[in-house]
C-alpha cells in the first residue's frame, strides 16, 4: 500500500501541477473578502471550511470549527500542511480519495472556463476524531476563484458530520453539477483508474490518429518514451489496444 499511496500522490501533484500560475496575477486580498463572508456563514452553520490554494498547494484559510467538531489543531495543520490532513483520514480512503481527486481535477482543468465553478466533489469518508476514533465526514468541494487565465485558483471546502455513521464502510462519493443537477457516480472500474498528464496527453494525440512518431515530434521526446507510454496506459486501463484505451478514457471524461 506504502508503494501505491506514493504513486498516487505523486500523480495528484503532478496533475495539481499541470495548471500553470503567473504568481502576479494572483491577488490574494480578494482572499480577505472570502474569509470574512465565511466567517459570517460559521456563525449560523455549524460546519468547517478551509480554502486549499491550488498554486501553493496548501489550505491557507481553517475555520475554527475544525478544532471545535473534530478535534483538529489548528496550528499543527497549518505547520504539517497536507501531511497533517493525511494522518488524520483512514488509509484506505486517503489512497482511494486521492484517485477520485485526481481524476475531478484532470476533469475540472478540461471543462470550459465558465462551468468550472460548477461541478462540486461530494465525498464521505472516515478521519480520527479529538478522541482519535473513526467518525465518518462528508466534504464538499468546488472552485472558489480563478485565475485571470481561468486556472482553477482557490477551491472551497466544507466538512459536517456525515449522518451515515457506519465506520464499516469505504470512501463514498458523488460529483453534482450544481447548475444542472446533473449527478455522476465513480465506479469502482473508474476509481481504479490513474493515469499521469503525460499519459493523458498522450492518449489525446493517439486519439487524433497520431502515431507514435507523430506524437514524439509533437511532445519533443523519443519514440521510445512515447510507446512506453503507450504500453503502460494499456496496461493501467487493462484493455488490449489503443483503440480499446481511447474508448474507455473518452467513457470516463478522460479525454474529449
Amino acid at each position: 500500500m506504502k508503494n501505491g499511496i506514493d504513486e498516487i500522490q505523486q500523480q495528484y501533484f503532478e496533475i495539481l501541477s499541470s495548471q500553470v500560475f503567473i504568481p502576479e496575477d494572483l491577488d490574494y486580498s480578494i482572499l480577505d473578502s472570502h474569509i470574512k463572508i465565511l466567517e459570517n456563514l460559521n456563525v449560523v452553520e455549524n460546519s468547517a471550511i478551509s480554502i486549499f490554494d491550488l498554486y501553493q498547494k496548501k489550505h491557507i484559510y481553517l475555520s475554527l470549527r475544525f478544532e471545535t467538531i473534530f478535534g483538529f489543531n489548528i496550528k499543527d495543520a497549518q505547520l504539517d500542511g497536507n501531511e497533517y490532513f493525511e494522518k488524520k483520514v483512514h488509509p484506505d480512503d486517503n489512497f482511494d480519495a486521492m484517485r477520485i481527486g485526481s481524476y475531478f481535477l484532470n476533469i475540472a482543468f478540461s471543462l470550459p472556463i465558465a462551468d468550472r465553478k460548477y461541478y462540486k466533489l461530494i465525498n464521505d469518508y472516515r478521519i480520527k476524531n479529538a478522541q482519535n476514533n473513526y467518525v465518518r465526514v462528508i466534504e464538499q468541494f468546488q472552485a472558489l476563484e480563478l485565475d485571470k487565465h481561468g486556472n482553477i485558483w482557490l477551491a472551497l471546502c466544507i466538512m459536517d458530520l456525515s449522518p451515515n455513521q457506519d465506520i464499516s464502510l469505504p470512501l463514498q462519493n458523488k460529483v453534482i453539477n450544481s447548475k444542472t443537477g446533473e449527478i455522476f457516480h465513480f465506479s469502482e472500474e473508474y476509481k481504479k483508474i490513474v493515469l499521469s498528464k503525460r499519459e493523458i496527453e498522450i492518449l489525446d494525440l493517439i486519439s487524433d490518429g497520431l502515431i507514435s512518431k507523430e506524437i514524439a515530434d509533437n511532445l519533443f521526446i523519443s519514440v521510445h518514451t512515447v510507446n512506453t507510454h503507450r504500453q503502460k496506459i494499456i496496461e493501467k486501463l487493462n484493455v488490449k489496444n489503443s483503440h480499446e484505451a481511447i474508448k474507455m478514457a473518452k467513457k470516463y471524461g478522460l479525454i474529449d
